[in-house]
């Protein structure tokens, strides 16, 4: 059976070495580059990132081609920029599933994933901002008797 404390210095020594955090390594594969995966609603976005001059290619199309709209390029280098590495790195993605917006966000969460494999360092930096958490809402499922999700069909007295 367990012994009984007397004192507080019996006490203290009683209690276990603190825990430190997990330390962080470097994850590469045998080309040098970092690999994640990054999710966003249906889209699913696989990202390698290596050390190069910038060059961003999406489903072996060049950035500007496959996101049209400045607001999705915008939120695809939000990482990039926030790290101060916009054109340090190459960036080569393929996503899948979704629309154009969903891509984007997928493929900001696995360019932020693959940049902290990369750079550990800049977990921190990047988990502050938001960029590694995976946006979990998805679209809500249609029901039996319903016209949509939520929505009735329209209610007739006669």
């Amino acid at each position: 059976m367990a012994e009984t404390v007397s004192s507080l210095e019996a006490l203290a020594a009683l209690k276990p070495a603190a825990v430190e955090a997990p330390r962080h390594v470097q994850k590469l594969d045998k080309q040098g580059r970092a690999y994640a995966t990054g999710k966003r609603k249906d889209a699913v976005a696989r990202v390698w990132v290596k050390p190069g001059s910038g060059r961003i290619t999406v489903n072996e199309r060049e950035l500007d081609v496959y996101f049209a709209r400045p607001v999705l390029r915008m939120i695809l280098k939000q990482p990039l920029i926030m790290a101060n590495r916009d054109g340090q790195y190459d960036v080569i993605v393929t996503v899948a599933g979704g629309g154009l917006s969903g891509q984007a966000g997928a493929v900001r969460h696995g360019l932020s994933k693959a940049l902290t494999y990369y750079e550990p360092d800049l977990r921190g930096l990047l988990k502050k901002e938001g960029f590694l958490t995976r946006d979990s809402r998805v679209v809500e499922r249609k029901k039996y008797g319903r016209a949509k999700a939520r929505r009735s069909f329209q209610f007739s007295k006669r």
